[in-house]
């Protein structure tokens, strides 16, 4: 199949918009604020998992595990051994569904819910000393982009899963 001029520059321009984005994420990954964070849970010892399935616990109280690794892209046992080192430290506490015994529910702990405040204040605060160096028009620019980001970037996991498993004839 033979593309157009127009298609080939539409398809050069969209590879160097996601390279150019890429590189400004990974750039924002290793700035001061960022570090501060890690930094934190590095004198926790806490993994950098651990402290993604501590924010995601803190935003979902009472979700299921199965949930949790399906929110990561990660199997069961990849989340089994996160929450057994989380649980460890105190900071999670596992459940039972009182639906179904086999399926485990996560709670934060008292120790969990201040660590968790206590790095998300961390992550506010140096995102707010940056934000604030920013015009008012080139924070609503970034929000408005980042939200659409988000938006198609959801969009495409849907059709993505819909044309894994697409709905059976006949099925609700």
């Amino acid at each position: 199949m033979k593309r157009t001029p127009r298609e080939a520059y539409s398809r050069s321009s969209v590879s160097a918009d996601a390279q150019r984005l890429l590189e400004l994420l990974n750039a924002l990954g290793s700035t001061t604020f960022r570090q501060l964070l890690w930094q934190k849970a590095a004198e926790l010892e806490l993994t950098y998992a651990q402290s993604q399935v501590l924010f995601h616990v803190a935003q979902h109280s009472g979700c299921h595990m199965g949930e949790v690794a399906k929110a990561f892209g990660v199997t069961l046992p990849a989340i089994t051994q996160i929450v057994d080192r989380l649980e460890q430290k105190k900071f999670l506490a596992r459940g039972t569904d009182p639906t179904d015994r086999r399926v485990y529910t996560l709670e934060l702990t008292e120790d969990g819910t201040t660590l968790v405040a206590e790095l998300q204040a961390l992550r506010i605060g140096g995102l707010e000393r940056v934000v604030a160096r920013m015009s008012l028009r080139d924070r609503h620019g970034v929000i408005k982009g980042l939200e659409a980001l988000v938006e198609v970037s959801a969009q495409a996991q849907r059709e993505a899963r819909n044309q894994e498993h697409p709905r059976r004839l006949g099925s609700a």
